[in-house]
């Protein structure tokens, strides 16, 4: 491994780092491959599970679903920090599974709703009930992940000196 690849192991994050990082991010890239092969990325609210796996909902006409109907494949990016000594990401990569079960969109819908809508937990069950005629429409997304490369710049101004 030459230089570069001892400095991207320096700043990498850890399984536990991206886990933090991951249930902490707002917004995730979600990359698919078009009907003409040019990458296809958008913007996705998603959730994280107990097992840590990322979940997202998208409609089932969508161009996200076709695409990976076409071609599982994915990129995914999540990143936070304004300036380079803070910046945080991690690429993840791997294949989405479509699932069509209403409960799973369900229960999907209402982690969404929890964590960007601020809805009171208590409620879920409720939210869940009230969504289960317009699940069929949707999906749900599961990133399957094989691969993940992280970046903590932060590591590498303490690893330095330069940290502030």
């Amino acid at each position: 491994m030459g230089p570069m690849g001892n400095q991207r192991a320096s700043i990498g994050l850890s399984d536990d780092e991206v886990d933090v990082l991951l249930r902490a991010a707002r917004t995730l890239v979600l990359v698919t491959n078009g009907p003409d092969g040019v990458p296809d990325p958008v913007p996705m609210w998603f959730v994280v599970d107990e097992e840590g796996t990322v979940w997202m909902r998208t409609y089932a006409k969508s161009q996200k679903v076709v695409n990976l109907t076409r071609d599982p494949r994915f990129a995914a990016l999540v990143e936070t920090g304004d300036r380079y000594v803070e910046l945080r990401g991690a690429q993840l990569s791997g294949t989405v599974a479509l699932v069509d079960d209403v409960d799973t969109i369900c229960e999907v819908f209402a982690g969404l709703m929890v964590k960007y809508e601020g809805l009171d937990p208590e409620h879920v069950d409720a939210v869940k009930s009230a969504y289960r005629d317009r699940a069929p429409k949707q999906r749900a997304l599961r990133l399957d992940v094989t691969r993940v490369v992280s970046w903590d710049h932060g590591k590498q101004a303490a690893a330095s000196g330069a940290a502030e």
